[in-house]
């Protein structure tokens, strides 16, 4: 059954909201906190989704590589800076798992994320949607995946943030 208590609701939302407002205020070393250690967080086409393919614009498949990427853009990477804004629709509740010992909620969520140069206006930068696995642990909801996929593969610029 695909229900969950308006807490847990109110928890899951909250967990999107929070990872937008992270992303969106370049807050980077609390955005490994959202995962789980063995957790990963994958961008991917649409077309290549839709068709089973495997291959992503980016795959982090552990918590250490996501705190790698976030070294990457606060210490290495060069770009042009910009700032970045999330608007996330309501989570859908695609399935539930419970056990003694556990709670697993698959859901879902469309996105678009707006770029502002600091010299430029605002354009939409990326949209689609997240499919996320989500457990729950002792300090709450953590993602045990976030699959971004993305509408189109025309990107503008790499990929530098996260979606």
């Amino acid at each position: 059954m695909n229900m969950i208590d308006f807490k847990t609701y109110f928890e899951l939302l909250n967990l999107y909201s929070d990872y937008a407002m992270v992303c969106d205020s370049a807050e980077w070393e609390k955005w490994p906190e959202f995962f789980i250690e063995d957790g990963c967080y994958r961008l991917q086409p649409r077309e290549n989704h839709d068709s089973g393919l495997p291959l992503c614009l980016l795959a982090l498949e552990s918590k250490a590589m996501i705190r790698d990427r976030v070294y990457g853009v606060k210490e290495t990477m060069y770009h042009d800076p910009y700032y970045q804004r999330h608007v996330v629709g309501t989570p859908r509740v695609i399935s539930v798992a419970r056990d003694l010992y556990s709670e697993r909620i698959v859901s879902e969520a469309n996105y678009v994320v707006i770029r502002t140069k600091l010299d430029g206006e605002s354009t939409v930068y990326n949209a689609g949607y997240y499919h996320d696995e989500i457990v729950r642990t002792p300090e709450g909801l953590k993602l045990r995946s976030r699959l971004c996929v993305y509408d189109t593969e025309m990107i503008a610029n790499s990929i530098i943030y996260p979606i």
